[in-house]
């Protein structure tokens, strides 16, 4: 290989790591946005009746998540890096202002241990995405599948609340949201061997970190659910 051509590869390369590099900042960011707003939150009395204290509150927040991410992800060809950043950022704050009841269902030490247990079973199904030499991309459907089924089960728990039923749901979320990682790890990857540092591409970032993002998040509250401790 001739040294043009060893100087093109590393360019490359140093451009696919920059791509992968913003994904991750993005994601870790975002988390640290919604554990400070889910903190802030559960300490002042104001804040918690504001957001659980009434009827409107959890539903308007709730709504504007949904909004915001079929937005983000609808949009994102047409809006600029600027408005897909803040639109991102705003879903983490509003996000952690909706976290911010965990605090006074679970005790802090239980959440921190979960926390981290979510944060190496991440970090292990990533590194999976990464190395592993399977055919991670083939599962897409399945996993699409599989969380429809989810979230018309969880609707259906709703009107059954049944705490056995919730407790499936919740082995379910892990599972299914591990898998994710480990797939959405790996199309970034793929991703990122197409990355030219282009406007697209950082919003692709952003995107690919919102993905990853909420693979945290689930599995994060469905470990809680199953092995949190209740608040004394």
């Amino acid at each position: 290989m001739s040294q043009k051509g060893i100087t093109i590869n590393n360019a490359e390369q140093l451009v696919q790591r920059k791509f992968l590099t913003k994904v991750y900042s993005w994601m870790s960011l975002a988390l640290l946005l919604s554990g400070i707003t889910a903190f802030i939150v559960a300490t002042s009395p104001f804040l918690i009746n504001l957001v659980f204290g009434n009827k409107i509150g959890f539903p308007l927040l709730a709504i504007g998540e949904i909004v915001l991410v079929w937005w983000l992800s609808a949009s994102i060809r047409k809006i600029s890096t600027m408005a897909a950043s803040i639109a991102f950022l705003a879903y983490s704050v509003i996000n952690g202002a909706t976290l911010a009841s965990i605090f006074y269902v679970f005790s802090l030490d239980s959440i921190i241990v979960v926390f981290l247990v979510s944060a190496l079973m991440f970090i292990g199904m990533s590194l999976y995405g990464v190395f592993s030499k399977s055919d991670i991309m083939s599962f897409g459907r399945y996993f699409s599948m599989a969380i429809i089924g989810l979230i018309v089960a969880s609707v259906i728990n709703i009107f059954l609340k049944s705490s056995g039923f919730n407790w499936v749901i919740s082995i379910v979320t892990v599972v299914i949201f591990t898998g994710l990682t480990a797939y959405d790890t790996r199309k970034m990857i793929l991703v990122s061997q197409q990355a030219d540092g282009s406007d697209m591409f950082q919003k692709a970032s952003i995107i690919g970190a919102l993905e990853l993002y909420l693979d945290f998040i689930n599995i994060f509250l469905a470990l809680l659910r199953i092995f949190g401790k209740s608040r004394d």
